[in-house]
């Protein structure tokens, strides 16, 4: 049986199916430079302090880190001089990852990266996911924050599991896919007594196989998941679809993790006969929204000379910073499948002062 946070039962409600295809298919590279799953994302958020007060408070989370933003950072995501941030950075007690860094930055206009997005528009990142002990709590408490989704959380058994799923959307259009374990019990999540760590993100892409070979291809990744179909019969479901058409239109979906499990990894979503909005575009800093992921990989410079024979968009130089809690870093962004940002670094053991 695989580890708690091996079960693929967050994806029941997700794609409304009872049987789930577990892979091991093996990346053409022998290992990737992406050391581990994603480390933390970023939220560009018009009020940090009104998501911090979430995190604290519904979440139970705590910060980890407060302050200026390094503007060397800012420089190389071409922002203005003008241009200033303040980030808080905040985690589940007792975890070392799964983070969540909200940066609010002045000085410069912004706008949302997936404004008033339908679930299967694509660019940017959709959503991440966390776990919940008790989504009938959370359902009133992220109500009382007059948070929205697309529909209320779905009850899903397939096989031996039974899940709750919901998609939530809170302010400057961030989604958050909550999950709950009915039965059996979740293991592995020790820490969790609110809303558990990051373990997983979502994009909706228009060619899947064309993200599969960026991620696994080119980065190393390996696959975790893939599954194809539509919903087993019509009615409700988390993505918000037609309830007479949630049975025929198919998904397909792949999550992929440099160690083929699921923490930090990331999710790709297709759907067919579905056509919408597209903001790759506007999935770059400063915009509004799930900015990015960040990645640590083993060797940046290493990653770097990867990016340049791989040809892939490099949107921002490896660049020498300090980047609490994490301490002197080297890291450098890539534009990934339909626009996602995507950071990698690599922590130096140097405490050397640097210019922030």
């Amino acid at each position: 049986m695989r580890s708690a946070t091996g079960h693929p039962d967050f994806m029941a409600a997700r794609v409304a199916i009872t049987c789930l295809l577990l892979l091991t298919w093996s990346s053409p590279r022998a290992e990737s430079l992406v050391s581990a799953g994603y480390q933390e994302a970023v939220f560009s958020v018009s009020d940090a302090k009104q998501y911090t007060d979430f995190f604290v408070e519904t979440a139970g989370w705590e910060i980890l880190h407060e302050g200026p933003a390094p503007f060397s950072l800012l420089q190389a995501w071409r922002l203005p001089d003008a241009a200033s941030a303040h980030e808080i950075v905040l985690g589940n007690p007792g975890t070392d990852r799964g983070f969540v860094r909200l940066v609010e930055i002045d000085g410069v206009e912004q706008q949302q990266i997936r404004s008033s997005a339908q679930t299967w528009d694509t660019g940017g990142w959709f959503d991440v996911n966390s776990r919940v002990l008790d989504m009938d709590d959370k359902f009133g408490e992220f109500q009382a924050r007059n948070w929205q989704a697309v529909s209320d959380p779905v009850q899903f058994a397939f096989g031996p599991f039974v899940v709750k799923e919901w998609l939530v959307r809170g302010p400057d259009g961030i989604v958050f896919a909550l999950i709950e374990r009915v039965q059996p019990p979740l293991e592995g999540y020790p820490h969790l007594r609110k809303m558990s760590r990051l373990f997983n993100a979502t994009q909706i892409v228009t060619d899947i196989e064309a993200a599969k070979r960026f991620y696994v291809d080119q980065l190393g990744f390996e696959i975790y998941l893939e599954h194809s179909g539509p919903s087993e019969a019509p009615g409700p479901n988390v993505l918000g679809l037609p309830h007479n058409l949630a049975a025929e239109i198919p998904r397909h979906v792949t999550i992929m993790h440099p160690d083929a499990v699921s923490e930090g990894s990331i999710e790709i979503l297709e759907f067919d006969g579905l056509d919408g909005a597209d903001f790759s575009d506007r999935a770059v800093p400063p915009n509004l929204g799930i900015l990015m992921l960040r990645f640590p990989v083993r060797d940046i410079e290493a990653f770097a000379d990867l990016a340049v024979s791989e040809e892939l968009d490099v949107a921002m130089p490896p660049t020498r910073l300090r980047m609490r809690p994490y301490g002197d870093v080297t890291v450098m962004a890539i534009r990934g499948p339909d626009g996602v940002w995507l950071e990698f670094f690599e922590t130096h053991q140097s405490t050397a002062r640097l210019a922030e």
